[in-house]
């Protein structure tokens, strides 16, 4: 809502008026490594079933407005009952409600930036205010003390496991800390889920803490980003906040049935996490590989997502290069709190990845000489 006319900033909110909309920064590219999608095709049997599915499907009728047999699914899943899952139009419409339900004029969020910008920004259309407890500048680890001590007096908190764009998975003991700390709801985050270790979800510890919400999508490791389909994992009782406060018919019936078909397959995607967690270990060593070679002042965090943060000089211009140069993005986070120099690069194929790496090598060494 940038640039309001001045009719509508007359009509709109006042607490609106200065916001600024969610930019992805979108540009028309051979090779799309900026928006954490999982690059490779689905697999074929998959998609082959979707296809089936979604041609089945009569578009005359509304959806299941809670999404019944996919929410069936889903709590099969994870070892839980259907009343601990709620459904939503991507990740995104669940933060929001969780925002819209248990935040507002009066509350606060706390969060552990950098992190997912959207969280501050659902807050800001929400009046909520938002305590920040920055991660350490280098390592990007939490402040777990400082983060304690907020909790204490906040409504809600949004952690990140892994997170967004630092990669790094929260520690399950911290995860329990906050939510004994926090007298209101505890959102762990949990996108890029499946690209992570065994036993680093917090899942399990949904049966312990009736204040904790985890916070699941298929669009990264189910490769379904198109079909915008998420969902939260809660306690019954905060699923039925969730479930009253959702938007109706919110979640398709196209996307039911597409989504309901990747659950139910599940294990076929399990080569292609491999794939990427894989390329993500071969990416980190080749980008740390052209750091030392070409004596850059740079740096390429691990992480356990489906990317990787890179510390690189004149990282805007690299970014605009790499864009302009080889038609390959990437997402540039040089300018945003705590993040100076800063590119973030999706894991993408084998070959997406070489694309990168050879760019890079170019790039680095060119600016080198």
């Amino acid at each position: 809502m940038a640039k309001l006319s001045v009719r509508m900033r007359e009509l709109v909110q006042p607490h609106l008026t200065g916001i600024e909309p969610y930019d992805p920064m979108f540009s028309p590219c051979r090779i799309n490594l900026s928006a954490n999608e999982n690059t490779y095709p689905l697999p074929s049997a998959v998609r082959a079933a979707i296809d089936e599915a979604l041609a089945a499907t009569p578009l005359n009728r509304y959806p299941d407005p809670l999404a019944n047999e996919l929410r069936d699914a889903l709590a099969a899943r994870h070892g839980l009952e259907r009343t601990q899952v709620c459904v939503g139009n991507g990740g995104d419409e669940l933060l929001f409600n969780l925002l819209l339900a248990f935040g507002g004029r009066g509350r606060a969020l706390l969060t552990c930036p950098p992190d997912f910008s959207e969280y501050a920004f659902f807050a800001s259309l929400l009046e909520t205010d938002v305590v920040r407890v920055p991660r350490d500048p280098e390592t990007f680890a939490p402040n777990i003390p400082e983060a304690l001590h907020a909790a204490r007096s906040a409504n809600l908190v949004i952690v990140t496991s892994p997170n967004n764009p630092t990669g790094d998975v929260l520690p399950l003991e911290f995860v329990e800390d906050l939510c004994h700390a926090c007298p209101g709801i505890v959102m762990v985050d949990e996108a890029y889920g499946e690209f992570a270790d065994e036993g680093v979800s917090a899942v399990p510890l949904l049966g312990r803490h009736a204040n904790l919400v985890v916070l699941r999508t298929l669009s990264k490791a189910f490769g379904e980003a198109g079909i915008r389909c998420g969902y939260v994992l809660a306690a019954p009782d905060v699923i039925d906040v969730f479930s009253a406060v959702r938007q109706i018919y919110s979640v398709n019936v196209l996307t039911q049935a597409a989504a309901l078909v990747a659950v139910r397959s599940r294990d076929a995607y399990a080569p292609v996490v491999e794939r990427i967690r894989s390329e993500r270990e071969r990416l980190h060593a080749g980008i740390e590989a052209l750091i030392s070679a070409t004596s850059a002042a740079g740096r390429v965090w691990r992480g356990q997502g489906n990317f990787l943060l890179v510390r690189l000089p004149d990282a805007a211009r690299l970014r605009e290069r790499l864009r302009d140069e080889y038609s390959i993005l990437v997402r540039d986070f040089s300018s945003a709190s705590g993040l100076a120099g800063c590119l973030r690069i999706t894991v993408g194929t084998p070959e997406e990845n070489d694309a990168v790496l050879s760019a890079l090598a170019e790039l680095l060494k060119g600016d080198e000489s």
